[in-house]
């Protein structure tokens, strides 16, 4: 008997279906004219009135409704019933659907047109569809959420302490010098950027040490170097909401060297391989082996756009933080591919400079005898934070993070676009979105890699941003390190920071001979100089053509 009575139901509730699923069909699959329209209408309504008299109920217009929708007949139980609209009359008068488990499911406009026309004052059963009651929780408004640099850590050729790395860039110090690492005397290029001591000790397992790539080595140490300077204890660290903090750090490159021995154990045997070749290869494990060793359950992934990497990654961990997913974030970049491989590709295409011979004037961006940028190695990670949240734990604030932006060139695989359109734009967007005038920046650290295109290019699209600010001053902190790569953007933010919080911006140095056409009353001479810094802008921009200009300025509480 209850089976008898569920069976009837079931079928003219799948008929009901079927009927909806064809009127819709009906209605939109075909677009008409407005006659053809009203023609439609008017036998839709015919159709609806047999309806109610229940003879196209037990018709055989339905049984051939049925059979095209679901391919079978309906059952004997359907062909004893009154119809559709009996069984619905008595089965769902109270409650509809409450057979199947379903609440009663409010009717859209064009249901309830159609109900209207069929049984004017009673809802009509046929079009309405069974739906679960979703549960739907607004996100609640943001307030403008602010935020700081509370921590920077840096491990690079000229220092792996901020205030040692930055003392050094201001005395002018060059961390260029011949490469020693491998024997590179058959290669064109064989002066580098390179760190000549490092010690993982106290920051990174011993295990790890032996086995990761020094790109994730430089990551980790920085990061954890980047707590340590924000005042980030064991004991804060433990009580800090894990899920609302994150990792975001890049690299160009990756795990080259790692990759590179696991081919060469590959001539062997596979046998030989280490097991962990792969994951320590890979450009995001950086970020991810950081975050397992915090505990940090936020965001953790790595961008990777060449040369641009550590501003993309900045930019985006701060807008983790503005759109309240997050409370705090270490960003930056990482890079270390100063081996054959990564030497010879450079080479190959031409973009290294080939000053062997005196390798601390070799990087000499805006100077008309530059022969092209000098590679190098280390990582740059800063610690951003909501700015109630530092000032709740009392941390220090070395500047505000105001925004950025990123465009393309859309032009060439390696070169800049002619005109700098895509530098103009990146630079003119990043101060629309940040809210920027352009005559507060007053400082710019610039991408100026030292190659014979790029740093005009950069100075031009530069100029024609900000060349009526008569404040405005520009340098270039590869001048010293040469080009970190994937890590350059995160340690020129740092110095962009430490500039702000000193009130001493750095040198160009060599710096002798300039490109015609430059103005050095905006271009900083071979002495460091003061000036109280406003707002301060950062370029970044990689092979692809990616661009990306991020700005800071001094806190200020209001």
């Amino acid at each position: 008997m209850v089976a008898s009575s569920l069976a009837s139901p079931l079928c003219t509730w799948l008929v009901a279906a079927c009927m909806s699923v064809s009127t819709e069909k009906d209605q939109f699959s075909k677009p008409a004219s407005s006659f053809q329209s009203s023609k439609f209408m008017g036998r839709r309504r015919k159709a609806i009135t047999k309806c109610k008299s229940g003879s196209l109920m037990n018709g055989s217009v339905m049984n051939t409704s049925w059979h095209t929708c679901f391919g079978f007949e309906p059952c004997e139980e359907y062909y004893k019933s009154d119809g559709l609209s009996a069984s619905f009359s008595s089965l769902f008068a109270e409650n509809p659907f409450s057979v199947f488990g379903f609440k009663q499911v409010p009717l859209n406009r064009r249901q309830r047109r159609m109900s209207s026309a069929a049984h004017p004052g009673k809802p009509m059963a046929v079009a309405v569809q069974p739906a679960m009651e979703a549960t739907i929780t607004k996100k609640p408004l943001m307030r403008n959420r602010r935020v700081v640099v509370t921590g920077v850590g840096v491990v690079s050729p000229i220092g792996h302490d901020p205030d040692m790395f930055y003392s050094n860039l201001l005395e002018g110090i060059s961390g260029i010098s011949q490469i020693e690492t491998f024997d590179c005397s058959e290669f064109p290029s064989r002066i580098a950027g390179e760190i000549k001591e490092f010690s993982t000790n106290g920051w990174v397992a011993p295990k790890l040490s032996k086995r990761a790539d020094k790109f994730m080595l430089y990551m980790l140490t920085a990061g954890k170097k980047a707590l340590a300077d924000g005042g980030i204890s064991e004991d804060l660290l433990q009580e800090l909401d894990k899920a609302r903090c994150g990792v975001l750090i890049g690299s160009a490159l990756g795990g080259m060297k790692v990759f590179h021995d696991g081919i060469e154990a590959l001539q062997v045997s596979y046998k030989k391989l280490n097991p962990f070749c792969v994951p320590f290869a890979t450009s995001n494990m950086g970020a991810a082996m950081l975050a397992i060793d915090l505990g940090w359950m936020g965001p953790s992934y790595s961008i990777s756009t060449a040369c641009a990497t550590s501003n993309f990654c900045i930019l985006s961990a701060a807008n983790h933080i503005i759109r309240g997913e997050t409370d705090m974030m270490l960003c930056g970049g990482s890079d270390s591919a100063i081996i054959p491989i990564g030497l010879g590709g450079f080479s190959a295409c031409g973009a290294l400079s080939q000053r062997n011979s005196d390798p601390t004037r070799a990087s000499r961006p805006w100077d008309m005898d530059r022969d092209g940028f000098v590679i190098g190695e280390g990582s740059g990670v800063l610690l951003l934070e909501e700015l109630e949240h530092a000032k709740t734990r009392k941390a220090k604030i070395y500047a505000e993070f105001l925004g950025g932006s990123f465009t393309s060139d859309a032009y060439h695989m390696i070169e800049p676009h002619p005109e700098g359109s895509g530098v103009v734009l990146c630079i003119e967007k990043a101060l629309a979105q940040s809210g920027v005038k352009r005559e507060d920046v007053n400082y710019i650290n610039a991408h100026a890699a030292s190659t014979p295109a790029g740093d005009l290019n950069e100075y031009q699209a530069i100029l024609h941003c900000f060349g009526k600010n008569p404040e405005l001053k520009i340098n270039s902190t590869k001048s010293m390190t040469g080009h970190l790569l994937g890590a350059a953007g995160a340690v020129e933010a740092i110095a962009t920071v430490k500039a702000i919080h000193t009130g001493w911006i750095h040198p160009n140095i060599n710096l002798e001979n300039p490109d015609n056409g430059l103005d050095m009353n905006v271009l900083v001479g071979s002495k460091k100089e003061r000036l109280d810094i406003k707002v301060a802008l950062s370029n970044s921009f990689g092979f692809g053509g990616h661009n990306s200009s991020i700005l800071f300025a001094p806190y200020k509480n209001v």
